[in-house]
């Protein structure tokens, strides 16, 4: 067994166990290539068949082509699709030039929270790794949430030697991480692997590409050649830029990314 067989035995685990410890879960997928590859392990797990709600939240700001590519995917894979909004934030006329962190925080994670709050979900999947950011390197797998499902790292349990703990108290919130032992190159390996499908996005037209999607004013590309999976694969063993560089609500304070996972942003 090689290590991308590693990494996913132990999610496709990770998936197993979480279905079924806890009564009604679902899962994020914001399009990028993590929550794709999430997905596709999700599939594995089950066979083909994904038995829980797949969950976007959309911010009425994201790239025309990540639309796209949900619809059609959501489609061809037969998913329970539930696309959560603000509408009420983005009425008021919510939109970046508020703030970058004010924005996330109302359109994504506002908008989560009432989407979670109207479906009942008391476990949900997130394809967040521990090599992205320094505050998610903070996580558990099973993650436990507090009231309103704020994130208080320093009160999350122990999991040495893989050792997860599910058995929490009636109507504690968890956020799961399948993916959160992976790297980004383990991911694009992955990818190549699996032949996973992804948003054209990630891969350089005219000199540039996108390495982390999200809203399209506060998501920039970078310069790259890079336009096929095996590229993009050998351009991450050679760079020392960080992966997140291109998105702007982390620019924005020196704790901008923790205040928003704090508060219960994915």
């Amino acid at each position: 067994m090689n290590h991308l067989d590693a990494l996913e035995n132990q999610s496709i685990y990770i998936f197993r166990e979480a279905f079924n410890s806890f009564e009604k879960i679902g899962m994020l997928w914001s399009i990028g290539k993590d929550s794709n590859v999430m997905l596709w392990l999700a599939r594995k797990a089950f066979f083909g068949h994904v038995p829980f709600p797949v969950i976007h939240i959309d911010t009425a700001h994201k790239i025309p082509e990540m639309i796209e590519f949900r619809d059609r995917y959501a489609k061809e894979w037969g998913l329970e699709m539930i696309v959560g909004q603000n509408t009420a934030a983005l009425e008021a006329g919510m939109g970046p030039d508020k703030g970058r962190v004010e924005c996330c925080s109302a359109l994504k994670t506002a908008g989560l929270k009432a989407t979670l709050d109207a479906h009942g979900f008391t476990g949900i999947f997130a394809g967040i790794r521990r090599d992205e950011e320094g505050t998610r390197s903070k996580e558990r797998v099973f993650s436990p949430r507090g009231e309103n499902a704020k994130w208080d790292f320093r009160d999350q349990p122990p999991e040495f030697w893989d050792q997860f703990k599910t058995d929490f108290a009636p109507g504690t919130h968890l956020r799961i991480h399948p993916l959160l032992h992976w790297t980004e190159l383990d991911v694009w390996r992955y990818i190549q692997r699996e032949k996973i499908p992804m948003v054209d996005l990630y891969f350089a037209r005219d000199g540039k590409r996108y390495r982390s999607l999200g809203c399209a004013p506060c998501t920039d590309p970078f310069e790259s050649t890079a336009s096929t999976v095996e590229e993009i694969i050998e351009e991450l063993e050679n760079t020392k830029v960080a992966e997140r560089s291109g998105r702007a609500q982390d620019k924005e304070s020196e704790d901008a990314f923790e205040r928003l996972r704090a508060d219960g942003y994915m």
